[in-house]
């Protein structure tokens, strides 16, 4: 080895490699015990997700001063024909046995009703029963809304019976992250495999990048977990499910890149030392490069105002920064440890041709080169018009009727609830004011449009004032976590704040959801733009050019334009789903710039080191013929893992791992293969500005005649 390879002499050394292994065996048993404690340092409750600034983040706080934070799991009972005497019995018997409850956090003593419908013969049933939500609130509410259920009972003799309102539903996707991480996990890991079999064909080869991948995801998630009990990071079930799919994905790419390129080089040199040190050297600053643009995109996310979305950007970016230093150092010393059987049955012995030479992909790269300038404004079209289904996009919020792929029963519960009283009941407006002025904001409250007027009440177990506070409830007509519902607390707040020295805030449910909209608008504007910006400066700083990194990030965003755009179309004709997350193009802009450059950045790199040797039209086809294959196979993986997250059952994670995957699978066959090799062939050495390589590149053609690259726009 010569001393150009750096690094790569202490990661792949005839000795040093052990030392590398036995280094990550240390990492994996320190960190395997405390990455199973991840689940149990996540911080699910409103506060976790809510801007900080907001004011229904603030009536949060401050309720918290009046009584322990709460949430009422309502049990409804109807029946449409009238309840009987039965009926009536029945119901008795279970707030007897509700208020006996007290585990699980559940306050039975505080049960409240049965409160009947307003008809003469009533047909509908509602009773309250408070659950406390503190630190371990999030994971108890399932088991508590579990005890509850078993006191009433299910629907028998055509009296429906059901457990909606806030507990409820909350229960029911505390249901839908259980076993989150194992699910995700296994789902990964069942795509990368496949994926592996299918590109090598080997199957011993599979077991080293997934070994190296499990050993990082326990290595991040360890990390993760002691930020999260000692260095203050928030860390919730979207970014725990994220993480996971981000290391396996970004992971399994890292490694399908840096194997293809050995494999190259050890076709070319007998000691696979020497092969393993030149593709770290020649492959290396293009993956390092990848997961730097990764780790800053996510770090630009501590720009937002939603507490859900900042703690989301430094759990991913441990995740992809340690990934990519596993794959990096474990992967390749475990490759070299193993020898050239690891491929077995398809062994890259030394001398062999490179099939990727007159392969497909140089065949597709010569095809381009004939009529380049056609082939990138047809494939900008096509993607363009994608692109026009963004009208479809309903990225506004959903909710809770729609926030599941099924329908869980606090879901039928909230409907059964809403035909016999006020939409709003269960989870009413929280209202916090001086106590001086506390009869002047209920009566602007009580009078606001939208709020059932006798509604206003003290909620039980909480102190009538608190230094010179007061909090009531009210309850609105709407569902509250409808748009009426989001309009009736803007017009109350309106209300209250008018209220001259009332210092009145509003908060509850329906005024977090606001609130949450809001941050999400401002972080959709701030966070896009930047990290437009930083990946524009590492592709400037990669390539020591202008003009390549401008065309990479034009294709990106039409990408994602049109990803979104058929995505939308599918989510409202295909899977009838009701709408998107606010956040929605946030997560996927973001997930899709952050790795979709990553296999431009490796395209274009190759295409630079061939540009230099034998100028930019032959380098395109070469480094096209040179990454395509690998390149489609990281792209089907990192699909098929965020893919994985449709598992889940709640719409915004399927809307979520859907887009991305398919705007991965268009970067990877569409703008990758076709449209950034066209726009290369058809700009030619001009492509690598201000860089001495567009005056020096010697212009070759790729095996056509100059007059067809001339005409062709070449």
């Amino acid at each position: 080895m010569t001393g150009e390879r750096g690094i790569a002499r202490l990661v792949c050394g005839r000795r040093s490699k052990w030392l590398v292994l036995v280094l990550w065996l240390v990492v994996l048993l320190v960190t395997a015990p405390l990455a199973q404690k991840l689940t149990d340092a996540q911080d699910n409750d409103a506060a976790s997700w809510l801007p900080g600034s907001a004011e229904s983040t603030q009536v949060l706080e401050i309720s918290e001063d009046f009584r322990p934070e709460q949430i009422p799991a309502i049990v409804v009972y109807a029946r449409d024909s009238g309840l009987t005497a039965a009926d009536r019995e029945r119901i008795a018997e279970d707030v007897d046995q509700l208020r006996r409850l007290s585990d699980h956090g559940i306050r039975g003593a505080e049960t409240r009703g049965p409160v009947f419908d307003r008809q003469t013969g009533p047909r509908a049933a509602q009773v309250f029963v408070p659950i406390t939500m503190d630190e371990q609130g999030w994971e108890r509410i399932g088991p508590a809304v579990d005890s509850i259920r078993d006191d009433v009972g299910e629907s028998v003799d055509g009296l429906a019976v059901h457990i909606t309102g806030p507990g409820g539903t909350s229960a029911d996707f505390a249901e839908g992250f259980e076993g989150i991480d194992s699910t995700l996990l296994f789902s990964a890991m069942a795509v990368v495999v496949v994926m592996l079999l299918i590109t090598y064909r080997s199957p011993t080869l599979l077991l080293v990048p997934l070994f190296s991948v499990i050993v990082a995801l326990f290595a991040a998630q360890a990390l993760v977990y002691l930020l999260a009990e000692h260095g203050g990071l928030t860390v919730n079930g979207q970014s725990a499910g994220i993480l996971l799919v981000l290391v396996f994905g970004a992971g399994t790419d890292y490694a399908l890149l840096l194997v293809a390129r050995y494999r190259e080089e050890l076709r070319r040199h007998e000691d696979r030392h020497e092969a393993m040190a030149l593709a770290l050297h020649r492959a290396g600053p293009a993956v390092l490069a990848s997961g730097a643009t990764v780790v800053v995109s996510m770090l630009v996310l501590l720009a937002a105002e939603m507490n859900s979305t900042r703690g989301l950007g430094p759990v991913a970016a441990i995740g992809v920064a340690v990934a990519l230093l596993a794959l990096l150092t474990l992967f390749p010393a475990l490759l070299v440890i193993f020898g050239r059987w690891i491929f077995w049955p398809v062994i890259p012995h030394h001398g062999t041709p490179d099939p990727a030479e007159r392969g497909k992909w140089a065949r597709m790269g010569r095809g381009i080169a004939r009529r380049p300038r056609t082939v990138w404004a047809v494939t900008a079209a096509v993607l363009a018009i994608c692109s026009l289904g963004l009208i479809q996009l309903r990225a506004e919020g959903i909710g809770n009727a729609d926030a599941f792929t099924g329908k869980p029963d606090s879901i039928t519960g909230q409907e059964v609830s809403a035909r016999y009283f006020p939409a709003g009941s269960g989870d009413p407006l929280v209202v916090v004011s001086d106590q001086a002025q506390a009869r002047q904001v209920g009566r602007a409250v009580a009078g606001t449009e939208g709020v059932v007027p006798d509604s206003l009440a003290l909620p039980p177990g909480t102190k009538p004032a608190f230094e010179g506070k007061v909090l009531f409830e009210a309850t609105m007509t709407a569902p509250a976590d409808s748009e009426a519902a989001k309009q009736t607390v803007e017009r109350v707040r309106d209300a209250v704040h008018a209220v001259p020295d009332a210092d009145a805030q509003v908060g509850g449910g329906t005024a977090a959801l606001l609130d949450m909209d809001r941050a999400t608008t401002h972080d959709n504007m701030l966070i896009i733009p930047l990290v437009l910006a930083v990946v524009m400066l590492i592709l400037c700083a990669l390539l020591r050019a202008l003009i390549a990194p401008l065309l990479l990030i034009a294709t990106v965003i039409l990408s994602f334009a049109a990803a979104l755009g058929l995505s939308a179309l599918a989510f409202r004709h295909v899977f009838d789903y009701a709408g998107e997350p606010t956040d929605f193009p946030l997560f996927v802009f973001v997930f899709l710039v952050a790795l979709g450059i990553d296999y431009n950045i490796f395209l274009t790199t190759r295409i630079r080191e061939e540009a230099a040797r034998q100028g930019t039209r032959p380098g395109v086809v070469t480094g096209l013929a040179a990454t395509g294959a690998v390149i489609t196979s990281a792209g089907l993986v990192l699909a098929g893992t965020f893919a994985a997250l449709a598992t889940l059952p709640m719409v915004a994670f399927a809307e979520i791992g859907f887009a991305v995957a398919l705007g991965v699978l268009i970067d990877t066959f569409v703008v990758r293969s076709v449209l950034v090799t066209a726009l290369f062939l058809d700009v030619g050495p001009k492509v690598w500005w201000p860089h001495r390589l567009a005056r020096e590149d010697g212009g070759g053609t790729v095996g056509v005649p100059e007059a067809d690259v001339s005409r062709s726009g070449g």
